[in-house]
């Protein structure tokens, strides 16, 4: 049966998804409704600019906090549940089927906060992708606010889908085993450097939104649509926005099997998950400028993608009841994540950066496309 080995099935407590996904539904439309007014700019003042910064930075923490309080939420939730249902972790068939209702309520939580720590980790190096398709673009800042927050929204609904799907699938050992080579793969090629260079214009999704759509050769302000010659067309920032979607779906590949490897338990992968991207818009516009001077984080992120690969694999047999204690693996993480960011301030790049990695802030009616 579908996540059977959960010990809180979305299925049994939809009211408690319900809640969350509400929550999530706020966050999104103050994003949209207000956070969006007060970072809206006419010019790019330095007044503008600081006021921009200042709004993004306290959004950011805002996010951050909500996802403690989810965190802690869950926490409390599976406390008073197991307390009063003891048995829903004998009948999960799980890992947590020998451990005493305190003791799995705090590895919720500390798989809860490492699932959390990795995701953001990874967000963060997906930004600097984000920042090239801006740059490929040249979309303003209303422009790329409008890209970000459909973004994250079709992020949530494929998020979702996935986690679902991998949910069920890791019940099964050679799948587990099957994710985690996939991860140390990807890990290794983060920290040899081969990556693959982003080439919009050849994305099959592109070409097929290009056969069933006109698309029009200029922006035409935030719409994603237009009317060409009478038809309906595409603008270059719908362009984007599939451009951006679809490269979420690939980042979905490494960040799913990443979470589920942390944790198996619905709530906690999806929630940490959602926490994660949530604040990705506004950390966008924190962090442009300032993630370029963390050059050596992709090392750190291959070196965590590496480790939780060997976690799904080799290293729960080194330990008793197979499997790595959350606490060693949190430590192992947040080591690894900012020891990277640390020795990318003390070491200088090869190559100093130049003006043109700054974020785009042009306003040009004829991109690439």
């Amino acid at each position: 049966m579908l996540l059977a080995s959960a010990v809180f099935s979305p299925i049994t407590y939809w009211p408690v998804l319900a809640g969350f996904l509400a929550a999530v539904a706020v966050l999104l439309a103050l994003d949209l409704f207000v956070i969006e007014r007060f970072t809206r700019e006419e010019e790019r003042t330095p007044k503008g600019v600081r006021r921009r910064f200042q709004v993004s930075l306290g959004w950011t923490v805002v996010c951050v906090a909500a996802a403690l309080a989810t965190a802690y939420g869950f926490q409390a939730f599976a406390r008073s549940e197991l307390t009063a249902h003891p048995e829903l972790l004998e009948l999960s068939g799980g890992r947590y089927a020998t451990m005493t209702a305190e003791a799995a309520t705090r590895a919720f939580f500390l798989e809860f906060l490492t699932g959390y720590i990795v995701e953001i980790s990874l967000s963060v190096d997906n930004l600097f992708v984000f920042l090239v398709i801006f740059r490929y673009f040249a979309l303003d800042h209303a422009k790329q606010h409008r890209v970000l927050f459909w973004g994250i929204l079709g992020a949530v609904v494929f998020r979702a889908i996935f986690i679902g799907i991998g949910s069920a699938l890791v019940q099964y050992q050679w799948v587990l085993i099957a994710m985690g080579l996939f991860l140390m793969i990807t890990g290794v090629k983060l920290v040899t450097g081969q990556e693959k260079e982003l080439e919009p214009e050849k994305s099959p999704f592109i070409r097929m939104l290009a056969g069933i759509l006109p698309v029009s050769p200029k922006f035409h302000g935030t719409q994603f649509f237009t009317r060409l010659n009478g038809r309906v067309a595409a603008t270059p920032l719908l362009v984007t926005l599939v451009v951006v979607e679809t490269t979420d779906i690939a980042f979905a590949v490494d960040s799913v099997p990443a979470v589920l490897a942390i944790s198996q338990e619905p709530f906690i992968a999806f929630g940490s998950n959602i926490c994660a991207i949530l604040g990705l818009r506004a950390m966008f516009f924190v962090v442009a400028e300032a993630m370029q001077k963390f050059h050596l984080l992709k090392y750190g992120l291959g070196l965590v993608l590496v480790w939780v690969g060997l976690k799904m694999t080799a290293l729960p047999y080194l330990f008793e009841g197979h499997h790595v204690p959350i606490l060693l693996s949190l430590c192992v993480i947040v080591g690894l994540i900012a020891g990277t960011m640390i020795l990318s301030i003390v070491i200088p790049p090869k190559h100093a950066a130049t003006g043109g990695d700054a974020p785009a802030e042009q306003s040009s009616e004829t991109p690439h496309v």
